[in-house]
C-alpha cells in the first residue's frame, strides 16, 4: 500500500509515526528516512533512533533555503533515497516511511524517475510506503492507496508565535 500524508497543517509526521507504532505492535519490520530535517532538531528523531536503530536514518540538511546549497542539498536526498531502496531490495522491512519526501521532490532535489524507482519497487516486494511532506504531485497522488491532506483550521503561529518544543518540533 501507498500511504500519504500531505497538506499545509500540522500533523503529517505524526500521523506517520503513529503508523510506525501500528505497524510495531504488529511484528512487522519497519524502517523511517527523514529528508530534509536536520539531525538531533526534532523530538522524534531521539525516540525514533533509540526504536529502530539502524532502521532510522535522519538525511537531511535541514530547510533548503540558498540555491548555493542545491549541490548539498541534492546529495544528501539521493544518499537518502539510496538507503531506503536498499532496505527495500534487501528485504528488511515491510514497512517503510519517506518522511518529508515530497519536500526534497518540491524543492528539486529528487526527480519524479528517481522516486519512481523505489516505488515500483516497493510494489514488487509487497513493501508498504508511506510518505509525507507537503505539495503532493498529481503523478504520485494518482498512485496512492490512501492519501490524508492535513488542513490548517487555526495554529498560534498565525498569532506569531514561534514553533513549541516538544508540540511542533
Amino acid at each position: 500500500m501507498i500511504v500519504v500524508y500531505t497538506g499545509d497543517g500540522k500533523g503529517k509526521t505524526s500521523a506517520a509515526l503513529g503508523q510506525i507504532l501500528r505497524a510495531l505492535g504488529h511484528d512487522l519490520r519497519v524502517a523511517c528516512a527523514q529528508f530534509m530535517k536536520r539531525d538531533d532538531v526534532a523530538g522524534e528523531q531521539r525516540f525514533l533512533a533509540s526504536l529502530l536503530g539502524d532502521d532510522f536514518l535522519v538525511g537531511g540538511l535541514g530547510f533548503f533555503r540558498d540555491n548555493q546549497d542545491w549541490t548539498r542539498h541534492r546529495e544528501a536526498a539521493l544518499t537518502t533515497l539510496d538507503w531506503a531502496s536498499a532496505k527495500v531490495a534487501a528485504d528488511v522491512v515491510q514497512v517503510l516511511v519517506l518522511d518529508e519526501v515530497l519536500y526534497a521532490l518540491g524543492a528539486g532535489v529528487l526527480e519524479q524517475e528517481e522516486l519512481q524507482a523505489l516505488l515500483d519497487r516497493a510494489r514488487e516486494r509487497n513493501v508498504h510506503l508511506i510518505m509525507t511532506g507537503r505539495g503532493l504531485p498529481e503523478w504520485l497522488g494518482r498512485q496512492a492507496d490512501l492519501i490524508t491532506e492535513m488542513l490548517p483550521v487555526k495554529h498560534p503561529f498565525n498569532q506569531g508565535q514561534g514553533a513549541l518544543k516538544g508540540i511542533d518540533f
